[in-house]
């Protein structure tokens, strides 16, 4: 079973992220800061990150930038509410940007296709 990282700080998000992905048939972890996701990405080695970008305290792109520090194959999809961050070039470490939105079609179908699926 593939394991997902969900970081988001809404729980809004983390919660119907997870119901959604446990239905897909993947294993599910939840952080709702960068620094508690570091921790989990470093302990539980998951198959793939979905990461929210503002955050308080560390933000999704110094997330993203260790975590391909510490694992550089684990794909991570940054998924945000701000369009203006696809031109940072911090983001381009990322494998997919994706923005917000009540229709979880893409970002499902971007992590099926990052995991090989």
């Amino acid at each position: 079973m593939k394991t997902l990282l969900i970081v988001d700080d809404e729980e809004s998000i983390r919660i119907p992220y997870q119901a959604v992905f446990e239905e897909e048939g993947y294993r599910v972890l939840l952080a709702e800061n960068g620094e508690e996701a570091l921790k989990i990405f470093w302990d539980d080695k998951p198959d793939l990150v979905i990461l929210d970008i503002q955050m308080p305290g560390m933000n999704g792109l110094e997330a993203l930038r260790q975590m391909k520090t510490i694992d550089a194959a684990v794909p991570v999809i940054l998924c945000t509410a701000y369009p203006n961050y696809m031109e940072d070039i911090s983001c381009w470490a990322s494998e997919e940007y994706i923005i917000k939105s009540g229709d979880l079609t893409g970002l499902k179908a971007a992590a099926r296709k990052y995991l090989g699926e």
